[in-house]
């Protein structure tokens, strides 16, 4: 399918923000929709898929550099907060590059749907400019970026409620799914249950990756005994945690893995979302979590300990929430913050960057620090942004 609007697209991207008109920087969300002037599209406007607003949707051309621009208006310049909605009936996620007054500001991707007519929200903010403003969406893949109903944008507002996709399917679940190398599309199933919903870290995991797999386009139902074990290099893309119970995903391996998750969302975690035992580094990005202890932990008392690095970025994180990163600075981790949103947050008690000096004895590591150093933590206020 071909993209098309890039009004929503851009929003998408986090960062069409705004509305294309004046009127758009107003108190209450304003809706512009895909197929209506002043947004343009390299593609057609179409309505043959249901669930759509207005009086159609863009589907864009499906090829590289294929890209939708539109002038936005803001009536102070400031975070935007966009509310931008798509459907991708294919399992791959459409990547894009997102150009906001000449400058590539993000690389927002957008995930599967399970189908056409399933449309899903994506909310994301951006910087902008007092007066008008550029958005240009340039997909970076050859199929294009996915169809685009419409853009909700708001200058210095509430984030709007995120948006959690329909399972297409339910796949029931007695024991530990092995994924291959080769990876594993569940085509946005839901698939259900394992273990006790407890806290207990003796629980087995509902997906175990072997080195190098991907696992994408899955819904993991509660309970989740302890989510995702990669045990090397691995890819989580589009994968949503309807409650957590224990961690989220586990990170392990040897050597320099990377580990990558991108997009998605995990709700329930009382304690950590991502737990990083083994070396390496994780980036996390375009995703959302709510109701949490600490989103990311480098392990504290690890039998073996390592050097761990992590890159936070175009990520939403809705309190209660305690820390975001918790890492282990006698052993050099580094942490690095972009583009994060914090929700429900009013009095900043939410813990960017928790440093600790680990062991390998399992006793409580011991907390040293918090906040930006240039060293191991590594961010600055315009970096962080409260809703």
């Amino acid at each position: 399918m071909r993209l098309k609007a890039v009004i929503a697209c851009a929003g998408l991207v986090a960062g069409l923000l705004v509305a294309l008109s004046p009127s758009a920087a107003q108190a209450a969300p304003t809706r512009y929709e895909a197929e209506t002037s002043p947004a343009v599209c390299t593609g057609t406007i179409d309505s043959n898929w249901a669930g759509y607003s207005g009086g159609g949707f863009c589907n864009g051309t499906n090829a590289t550099g294929a890209y939708a621009q539109f002038t936005v208006n803001a009536s102070a310049s400031g975070t935007a907060t966009l509310g931008i909605r798509f459907a991708n009936g294919t399992t791959t996620a459409r990547p894009a590059g997102l150009i906001v007054n000449g400058s590539t500001v993000q690389s927002p991707s957008f995930e599967g749907t399970g189908a056409w007519s399933t449309w899903v929200t994506k909310t994301l903010t951006i910087s902008v400019n007092a007066g008008g403003n550029t958005i240009r969406l340039n997909p970076t893949s050859a199929g294009g970026l996915p169809n685009l109903d419409y853009l909700d944008f708001e200058v210095g507002g509430q984030q709007p409620n995120p948006t959690w996709p329909t399972p297409t399917g339910q796949v029931n679940v007695d024991g530990t799914v092995e994924v291959p190398a080769g990876g594993l599309d569940g085509g946005m199933r839901r698939y259900c249950c394992i273990g006790d919903g407890s806290q207990e870290e003796s629980q087995d995991p509902m997906f175990r990756l072997a080195a190098g797999a991907t696992l994408s386009n899955v819904i993991i139902g509660a309970p989740a005994g302890d989510g995702v074990h990669c045990t090397g290099p691995c890819t989580l893309r589009n994968v949503w945690w309807e409650d957590v119970g224990e961690d989220a995903a586990t990170f392990r391996g040897s050597g320099s893995p990377a580990f990558l998750v991108d997009g998605g969302g995990a709700r329930a975690a009382g304690d950590k979302v991502f737990q990083h035992n083994g070396p390496g580094t994780l980036t996390v990005q375009n995703f959302q979590a709510s109701n949490f202890g600490t989103f990311y932990r480098s392990c504290g008392n690890c039998s073996t300990q390592h050097q761990r690095n992590v890159m936070i970025r175009n990520v939403t994180l809705t309190r209660p929430g305690n820390t975001v990163a918790g890492i282990n600075v006698n052993y050099g981790d580094t942490a690095r913050f972009t583009g994060i949103t914090i929700v429900n947050d009013p009095s900043r008690a939410m813990v960017i960057c928790r440093k600790y000096n680990g062991n390998n004895t399992g006793d409580e590591p011991t907390q040293v620090g918090t906040g930006a150093d240039g060293t191991n933590c590594f961010y600055s206020s315009s970096d962080i942004t409260y809703r």
